[in-house]
């Protein structure tokens, strides 16, 4: 029989978790808040700092709103890419993206191939390695999610995929700025190297807010592009798995972040207007970056397992590494 909670254990659960729920608000209101605007940039939050921050809360704290630091997440990610979108020429972006598009076509399709043969090298369940494929070669856990429903994944399964990507992503936000810098990689170079490279779109953006504004313009556009491979990727699953009566999950946040560069290039929106929406997407992927990093958790961390690791690490070096030669080697 289920025992019955009484008011003072009750009690005791909401002290417990006050002090957790207070610097998660705290944290999230000085993220949020306009130190630069206000001659403070000192204290200005960057997104590796965010994410960091994020990273000590759940090792030291309890996440107190688990729904909502998923939810937010996901759908801030959204509305800061589309935000982004109103800082861009889009003549300019799409020049500049197009050079990474013959070689994104290639990764894609590299990866999938090789993390497939990989896992079951390694004995690793067949959908946990298409997950992790799927996400390493488009867009991280955007696309696990998107192919899961497809692949009929459980949540098990899902859950291992998307914990071994957002540990490698958030490893990938601290690493790759000072890896570009270190071998003098041009705004362009780095942009179309993290695009490539890193899992997430929200790292990729951070990653390449890092490095400079040429780098933050070019990573997002090329990313997004990428992207796209969720539409064609969810379809070759329905079929290699012959499951008609799944759903395809499109991202449709991609294609409102071309309409936000269309309208900032055409409808001659005023600067001032288009440098406010800028501004507000950046904090808003600050905090999603800090709300990623207060979900990784020593317990979710730990439930990943040595194989699916390995095999992402794996990925992540092979598209990585081979990312960086064709990238210095043509741009």
């Amino acid at each position: 029989m289920k025992s019955k909670s009484t008011p003072a254990a009750s009690a005791e659960n909401f002290i417990k978790s006050t002090p957790s729920k207070f610097i998660y608000i705290i944290a999230i209101i000085f993220i949020l808040f306009p130190w630069d605007k206000i001659g403070y940039e000192a204290l200005a939050v960057s997104p590796a700092v965010a994410l960091f921050a994020g990273l000590i809360f759940a090792f030291i704290c309890t996440l107190p709103y688990p729904k909502f630091n998923k939810k937010s997440s996901k759908y801030l990610l959204q509305a800061s890419v589309v935000g982004l979108g109103f800082g861009m020429n889009f003549v300019t972006a799409m020049k500049s993206g197009s050079e990474g598009m013959m070689f994104t076509i290639v990764s894609v399709i590299g990866v999938m191939c090789f993390g497939v043969l990989f896992g079951y090298w390694m004995h690793i369940q067949s959908k946990t390695a298409y997950l992790i494929s799927s996400g390493t070669a488009i867009c991280g856990g955007s696309a696990i999610a998107a192919v899961g429903p497809v692949l009929k994944a459980n949540e098990n399964e899902m859950a291992v995929s998307l914990g071994v990507i957002f540990i490698l992503n958030a490893i990938a936000l601290f690493i790759f700025p000072p890896i570009g810098r270190y071998f003098d990689m041009s705004q362009q170079q780095f942009g179309i190297w993290a695009a490539i490279a890193i899992h997430d779109t929200s790292s990729v953006v951070g990653a390449g807010q890092a490095y400079g504004a040429e780098a933050c313009e070019i990573a997002t556009l090329v990313k997004c592009t990428r992207a796209l491979w969720i539409i064609p990727l969810a379809f070759a699953t329905m079929i290699i798995f012959r499951d008609k009566t799944s759903k395809i999950s499109i991202p449709w946040f991609i294609l409102l972040f071309v309409v936000a560069m269309l309208v900032n290039t055409y409808c001659g929106i005023p600067e001032e207007v288009s440098k406010t929406i800028v501004y507000i997407a950046k904090k808003l992927l600050v905090v999603t970056l800090f709300f990623i990093g207060a979900s990784l958790s020593i317990k979710m961390i730990k439930s990943v397992g040595f194989k699916p690791l390995v095999l992402a690490i794996l990925l992540w070096i092979i598209i990585g590494v081979s990312g960086f030669f064709v990238v210095k080697a043509t741009i």
